[in-house]
């Protein structure tokens, strides 16, 4: 999967390490941001007009990536 979001970049030196779209100084936070609050993808790219319509999906793909993560209880909790 990984392979797939060649956009999707990380550089210790660029917003510090955070998952960057194509070294530019745009978080992928900031994309699920804009989506989450209503922003369309059209709007995005107006606002954002460097960003290309797959940079936007490789965010969401990297998104739906990082949500297949799975909790592993180290342990039985205690009894009240």
């Amino acid at each position: 999967m990984l392979q797939a979001l060649n956009r999707i970049t990380f550089d210790p030196n660029i917003m510090s390490g955070k998952a960057c779209i194509r070294g530019m100084r745009i978080p992928v936070s900031l994309i699920l941001n804009l989506l989450a609050n209503g922003k369309s993808s059209a709007e995005i790219i107006d606002d954002y007009p460097y960003l290309e319509p797959e940079d936007i999906q490789q965010a969401m793909l990297y998104a739906a990536w990082l949500s297949e993560d799975k909790i592993i209880p180290l342990g039985q909790p205690k009894a009240s």
